[in-house]
């Protein structure tokens, strides 16, 4: 029986590390009498409707959530190459592994605008971070539910692509839900974006599921070429033979 690989617990750490970056940032915001409590429906001009940007548009909420954003930003650039090196010789239709590498890197790629460009200060630029975070970050959940269907690595397949599907479901049902009540209601609209975020980060967490079965190497050489019997990099043998 194969060891349990290390590797597993980045995705778990990325996940339970922002959301907890995120929390902080929030209730920073509420100690400072910034925003509206999560739960409250009411609306209190002087308050503002505790939507994520919001709480950290403001110091000191905003440095912790830059540097939150940031953090989580590296990470799963981390998490989505190594799963692309996962599935890089399993997956027959090479292009959608890439896809998913690319959307995935977009995704992360706004979270580091959305971290570092406030919401009441850039506008513009911070929306668009925010589209690029949640737009190919929902494309990315989708394509994964099919890979891991197709892929059915260790024959865990229709269980967790069954566990992904519905939790892409769910971060489309509150991106749509989100956008409905924020024409009518604002702090319903600020609490289907933290549902949102959430059931993504359990969604990267899944990962673990996968990347407990595989070892991943790095190899470091003078040689300009790999010697002419060694076929394949250590890395790409270790995933053959799982």
């Amino acid at each position: 029986m194969r060891s349990f690989s290390p590797w597993a617990l980045l995705p778990l750490g990325f996940s339970i590390g922002t959301a907890t970056g995120l929390w902080a940032v929030y209730f920073t915001a509420l100690y400072n009498n910034i925003v509206v409590p999560l739960g409250s429906h009411s609306r209190n001009e002087s308050l503002y409707p505790p939507f994520i940007s919001v709480t950290g548009n403001f110091p000191p909420g905003s440095c912790y959530f830059s540097m939150v954003m940031n953090l989580a930003a590296f990470a799963g650039l981390v998490i989505g190459f190594l799963r692309y090196l996962q599935l890089k010789n399993r997956l027959s239709r090479a292009w959608l592994n890439v896809a998913g590498l690319v959307l995935f890197s977009a995704s992360c790629f706004g979270m580091t605008v959305v971290g570092n460009f406030q919401l009441f200060i850039l506008t513009r630029i911070h929306d668009s971070g925010t589209l690029l975070t949640f737009g190919m970050g929902l494309l990315y959940c989708w394509l994964q539910a099919g890979i891991t269907l197709r892929v059915n690595l260790k024959g865990e397949g229709k269980k967790v692509g069954a566990l992904r599907f519905l939790l892409s479901g769910l971060i489309t049902l509150c991106l749509a839900l989100k956008y409905i009540f924020i024409m009518f209601s604002l702090p319903r609209a600020a609490q289907c974006q933290w549902a949102l975020v959430m059931f993504f980060l359990i969604y990267v967490g899944t990962f673990a599921i996968d990347f407990r079965h595989s070892h991943f190497d790095a190899v470091c050489t003078d040689q300009p070429e790999p010697p002419e019997d060694s076929g394949t990099s250590m890395l790409e043998q270790e995933l053959q033979r799982l």
